[in-house]
């Protein structure tokens, strides 16, 4: 972890934190870290900052922080996606986080296997820590916005229209013929289906909210390549 994401209840009082487990062990086993060396550390969505190691040993990791910098700025960018395998689910979370994805919709489509939905992967404690790894990755402490959907159609017709607004939707198709734009100055909605991609009927059901067609080119990428990519085309 690039970033000591630091929690509500770390804070013994108003400078002092008194951490365990997972990274207590990560500090000891990957930064080596020692009584009086500094670490980036974060508020989880507050500001970030210095903690100075007072105490580090066996049962716990205490620090004296100062947080006086801010986070980075989220992109304007709300990702709907059609709910991915369970398996690929984690990384995809973690990436859009470390890449400042502000808002997060998972939606179900025609591809996306009913089964996927009973994944434990998709509970919320899970989907927490998925996003806190994507914090301590790109030294941020702001999560973004995630809900879920699952059914389609009633989220086009219900939730769609207010989400867009003041936004470009795109929506990414393979086999589109208009590319996806390049270095977006203003906020966008981007739709991302399932490997294969959504199937036309949903595509339209997009396109009548308002959302464009848009394609990578003829590759039909994995779900995950295709979401850093696309990000990265579009900021």
């Amino acid at each position: 972890m690039n970033l000591i994401l630091l929690l509500e209840e770390d804070f013994t009082s108003a400078n002092r934190v008194r951490l365990s487990g997972r990274r207590r062990e990560h500090v000891i086993e990957v930064h080596r870290a020692k009584v009086d060396d500094e670490l980036t550390v974060g508020r989880l969505n507050g500001p970030m900052g210095k903690g100075r190691i007072t105490r580090l040993d066996s049962e716990c990791l205490e620090m004296e922080v100062l947080l006086d910098a801010p986070p980075p700025s989220k992109l304007p960018l709300t990702l709907i996606l059609a709910l991915p395998r369970p398996k690929v689910l984690n990384r995809v979370i973690a990436s859009a986080t470390s890449l400042g994805v502000s808002s997060i919709h998972l939606v179900n489509a025609w591809r996306v296997e009913k089964a996927y939905w009973n994944s434990p992967r998709l509970q919320p404690e899970n989907l927490w820590t998925q996003r806190v790894l994507g914090l301590e990755q790109a030294k941020d402490t702001v999560l973004p916005d995630l809900h879920l959907h699952r059914l389609l159609r009633p989220f086009a017709e219900d939730t769609l229209p207010a989400l867009i607004q003041d936004t470009l939707p795109l929506i990414a198709h393979p086999g589109a013929p208009s590319a996806c734009p390049r270095a977006i100055e203003r906020p966008v909605t981007l739709a991302v289906g399932p490997e294969g991609g959504f199937i036309e009927g949903e595509v339209s059901m997009f396109e009548r909210t308002g959302f464009q067609p848009v394609s990578m080119g003829e590759r039909i990428l994995r779900v995950e390549t295709a979401v850093a990519a696309l990000i990265a085309r579009l900021f």
